[in-house]
């Protein structure tokens, strides 16, 4: 009796081609994820704030909530786009180096700096960083196939959630049982960062990326972008296309097409509606995370490092955040139906949360209000990401993305210069925070009032 199909391909062995690519597929993934895992291992960054107002750094309140903190958002607001297009252009690697050496510079300054100008410098680094972390999620997706990009996504940001929580649960274990000083804990985490940079060096450097290094001649032709693929333009062979040089071609066949695309994009009510809540809520999170800590450090001055909760209270939230996250992808409404309700009752509780976390004098109460805002904002992330990118092609939605971080950025900004900055109003924190709560339950009505004019 002649053997079946199935059983006839689970007889035959893998080709050595194919079994070398496999093993270099499995070393590729776990050397990204490792990397992405040791990325994250800074267990003094929980307790940055609290090692800031120390006697041996002697800063005040004021100086760190009105002169440094207010830095890191100008600095990020600079150089985000640049960093954004060398990322693309450089392909990656030259900008996780970037990165790395980046994170060095902040803990140095942190640790030896005396000043407020050392200070922020120390915050510019760390906005480079904060710029820089575009490149991680970029460069998983230039090294595989697109059949594994889904499965590479899933490992890579487990990677990161997993690290993030293991250096906060470990600041806290050493403040609070190894009773490790604020200064011995950020040279440990100044060696994880040192070890961090060695690994980036093994990276490997993609031949190609998204937008700059996305043309290039194999067997006579050109591979084509994804936006070629999906809208390709009458009379234009491939010959014509090589004809071209590389900034010109992507000048004409790709920016001018994807903006065409964007203004056509627009036009969907779904795609209007996230961006909105992604700009608005993204500046409100993103402020609250900034200033938290010294809000922290407000309501329970205590002079005892160990009764410091900070990196417990990270790591809480990193958990909570993960566990929302991968719960909405098994969330199944129709949300051209429902979005709007939910986007606004998710904000509304979240202003709410952001009231409660001003009003209490309870440092508990104030613990778990941040962990539940956390919460709540990476419950609704994802699904924000499906609904901008399930209609959009790959590069049209990395403009997008883009585009949303940025007016995010611009908005936040504009209220650190209004609010925090000595320059502006000079409030201290709790007066903040209540214009942050203004500030959050905006997003309904400004979603609202976007979708009627436009």
């Amino acid at each position: 009796m002649a053997p079946s199909s199935q059983a006839v391909k689970k007889l035959v062995p893998l080709e050595p081609g194919q079994d070398n690519e496999f093993q270099s597929w499995q070393w590729l993934v776990f050397f990204l994820c490792f990397y992405g895992f040791m990325s994250q291992m800074r267990p003094g960054e929980s307790f940055m704030t609290p090692y800031l107002l120390v006697p041996n750094k002697n800063f005040t309140k004021e100086q760190v909530t009105n002169e440094i903190m207010p830095v890191l958002s100008y600095s990020y607001l600079v150089v985000l786009v640049p960093i954004f297009l060398l990322t693309d252009y450089l392909r990656y690697k030259p900008v996780l180096l970037l990165q790395g050496l980046s994170y060095i510079a902040v803990w140095l300054l942190l640790l030896f700096g005396r000043s407020v100008l050392h200070m922020q410098f120390m915050e510019f680094f760390y906005s480079l960083t904060m710029a820089s972390r575009i490149a991680y999620s970029s460069y998983i997706f230039s090294l595989v196939r697109p059949a594994q990009y889904q499965r590479m996504a899933g490992y890579s940001r487990t990677a990161v959630l997993l690290g993030v929580f293991t250096s906060s649960v470990l600041g806290q274990l050493l403040v609070t049982v190894g009773r490790v000083s604020f200064t011995e804990l950020n040279y440990i985490s100044l060696a994880f960062l040192t070890f961090s940079l060695v690994l980036t060096i093994f990276l490997k450097r993609p031949k190609r990326s998204l937008f700059f290094n996305r043309i290039e001649p194999a067997r006579g032709g050109a591979s084509p972008s994804e936006l070629d693929q999906m809208h390709p333009g009458p009379g234009q062979s491939t010959g014509k296309k090589l004809n071209r040089t590389l900034l010109v071609g992507w000048g004409d066949c790709i920016l001018v097409r994807m903006l065409r695309e964007l203004r056509d994009s627009l036009r969907l009510p779904q795609l209007r509606l996230w961006s909105l809540w992604w700009i608005f809520n993204s500046a409100g999170y993103y402020l609250i995370v900034f200033y938290v800590h010294i809000l922290w450090n407000v309501i329970d001055p205590t002079k005892d490092t160990t009764r410091v909760y900070n990196g417990g209270t990270d790591a809480a939230s990193t958990l909570l955040g993960a566990i929302t996250s991968f719960a909405a992808g098994f969330v199944k409404i129709r949300w051209a139906l429902w979005a709007k309700l939910i986007i606004g009752a998710v904000t509304a509780v979240q202003g709410g949360l952001v009231f409660l976390m001003y009003s209490t004098s309870s440092i508990w109460l104030c613990y778990a209000a941040f962990v539940l805002f956390r919460g709540f904002y990476q419950f609704l992330v994802p699904i924000a990401i499906f609904q901008i990118a399930s209609s959009l092609s790959k590069e049209l939605c990395a403009l997008i993305f883009g585009i949303n971080t940025f007016l995010a950025t611009v908005l936040k900004t504009i209220i650190i210069l209004i609010v925090s900055d000595k320059r502006g109003l000079g409030l201290l924190v709790r007066s903040q925070v209540v214009c942050i709560t203004f500030q959050s339950r905006e997003p309904p009505l400004a979603i609202i009032l976007g979708q009627i004019c436009l």
